[in-house]
């Protein structure tokens, strides 16, 4: 075919050969846009887009200076703007836990508010909210839980690092990019968790010197996925599969403002409480109508919460650490505001 990909296609009984667009072209093109006109450096034309559209070709690859768009038809912007759109919702990350918050908008007073959670338990140590699509959200909880026990759970006899699920998530999303029949996932999702980890076991110095048992098991048997240092820890994941990590964040419609906000009061050696109550003032500023229990919604890991353990008199065990604030909780936070 001449150095050109292609698949067959059966059109009224007849095969057709379907051409796709050759790599060759493809840098070709990507060289042109490249070119400077006039002296002009490249930068002065980052906004040039040159777009590859070959006969019967699926799907029209989009090329601009700098980056190569692979998604059919701008799907990857598009997931991105249903997230800009979507409500605010943002992350804190204190001392000694963290702080998911959102606004639980509902199109009408009719609605059961129970029923439309924005933050979810993942793991009893971890948590996750979202902004933009709602269904796709859903779609990935699943495959986190799915992931979580059955896939990690059943096989090391514990929960995932926060960082691994926060990974296994991602590539999740970042498959959907690049595979054909489907788009990308129209959301983008805040992480947060809490790793136990293990102290690191010093070698014995001298042939003679003897590690002590509790040493020795603890080296044998500390199992946290290569999570050496434990802490909470919260993880950005977007559309496109990238992630991050972050000390507070916010996604949505109002992510700018709520950035901004939070960057003039977040401080390193900040407490649990303090940061609800941060998270509240940010989702203050961007709330139109008024704030109560009923329309925000805040998920916090902290400390282990016993009295939800179900269970008593097993050696080493301890309660979830992530857990939702009932409305009521909401209400007194936000009369102490």
């Amino acid at each position: 075919m001449g150095g050109r990909a292609g698949r067959v296609m059966r059109l009224g009984g007849q095969e057709k050969q379907k051409q796709i667009c050759p790599l060759g072209a493809l840098t070709d093109l990507m060289s042109a846009a490249e070119e400077t006109e006039g002296g002009k450096g490249r930068h002065e034309y980052a906004d040039k887009t040159v777009g590859v559209d070959c006969p019967d070709a699926d799907p029209v690859m989009h090329i601009h200076v700098g980056r190569v768009c692979l998604s059919l038809d701008g799907a990857s912007e598009y997931a991105l703007n249903a997230v800009n759109q979507g409500v605010t919702s943002l992350g804190i990350k204190a001392a000694n836990g963290i702080v998911l918050a959102t606004e639980k908008k509902s199109s009408t007073p009719l609605i059961d508010s129970n029923s439309a959670s924005k933050v979810s338990l993942i793991t009893p140590n971890i948590g996750m909210v979202y902004s933009g699509m709602g269904p796709d959200y859903r779609v990935l909880v699943d495959k986190a839980r799915k992931v979580s026990h059955t896939g990690y759970k059943r096989i090391y006899n514990e929960y995932p690092p926060t960082r691994i699920l926060v990974q296994d998530v991602a590539r999740v999303m970042q498959e959907a990019t690049q595979s054909g029949g489907v788009r990308p996932y129209g959301v983008s999702l805040l992480i947060a968790g809490y790793d136990e980890g293990i102290e690191p076991v010093a070698e014995a110095k001298d042939a003679g010197d003897e590690m002590t048992a509790d040493a020795e098991e603890r080296k044998q048997t500390g199992k946290t996925g290569g999570i050496k240092k434990g802490g909470p820890s919260l993880y950005q994941v977007d559309p496109s599969g990238s992630y991050f990590p972050w000390k507070a964040t916010a996604i949505g419609k109002s992510a700018t403002s709520a950035k901004t906000f939070l960057e003039k009061r977040y401080t390193e050696n900040l407490e649990l409480e303090d940061a609800v109550h941060i998270a509240l003032l940010t989702l203050k500023e961007t709330i139109e109508g008024e704030m109560n229990g009923d329309t925000v919604e805040i998920g916090i890991v902290g400390p282990p919460a016993d009295d939800l353990l179900g269970y008593e008199g097993v050696e080493g065990a301890q309660g979830p650490r992530f857990r939702k604030l009932s409305p009521q909780e909401i209400e007194d936070y936000l009369t102490n505001l």
